[in-house]
């Protein structure tokens, strides 16, 4: 009988890792033997992951809670699976699908059973993902249609911004002056001053 490891991973570091975190107690996995990564399921250069892989030797066990928590694309998942139980033999027991345990069922049918159920859970996986960034897309044009602006506002310019442009031009006042008088980063003033420029070569 090997060790007992839990893998936990949500996508970004607000999201609450607790019900994974309950579910590995559950399952009697040792709050020091859990790896949690909070980033993207995409592939599987994660840096918890790797060092779990680095940690587990043949006969220990990984629990994760669900098969989208180890990762998001169909063909990464069947690799990363072989590679962790045939070539490390190490197991894995999906907490959310009993069927994927691969502790149970090593005698031929059993093994079938198991595969198909992982092709196709991967399957299903990796198609939430894409589902859900082609809806992402699809909101985001939707928005910009209607004339949403996206990322930062953009600062106002002060009424008077040419004539102090003039008088910093003219040496009068510094460029730190300017920067503090209309409340922006050295970066933004030299922006909107080509956009300005840019606009009145239009006129």
């Amino acid at each position: 009988m090997g060790n007992v490891y839990g893998y936990v991973r949500v996508s970004t570091k607000e999201q609450n890792t607790d019900r994974q975190h309950i579910a590995m107690q559950e399952s009697g996995v040792p709050s020091e033997n859990i790896f949690e990564d909070k980033q993207s399921g995409k592939d599987f250069e994660r840096p918890e992951y790797k060092h779990l892989l680095d940690t587990v030797v043949s006969g220990d066990v990984i629990y994760v809670k669900s098969i989208d928590r180890l990762g998001r694309s169909y063909k990464d998942i069947l690799e990363q699976w072989k590679l962790v139980t045939k070539d490390m033999g190490v197991d894995i027991c999906i907490i959310d699908m009993p069927l994927l345990d691969t502790r149970n069922g090593r005698d031929l049918m059993g093994t079938v059973i198991s595969d198909v159920v992982l092709a196709l859970l991967s399957y299903v996986s990796e198609n939430e993902r894409k589902t859900i960034l082609q809806r992402q897309a699809e909101g985001i044009a939707a928005a910009k249609a209607r004339g949403v602006r996206f990322g930062r506002p953009s600062i106002k310019l002060p009424e008077d911004f040419q004539n102090v442009v003039e008088q910093w031009e003219s040496g009068e006042v510094s460029v730190n002056e300017i920067l503090e008088y209309c409340g922006m980063s050295e970066s933004t003033f030299y922006r909107r001053l080509r956009e300005v420029r840019a606009d009145q070569e239009k006129i």
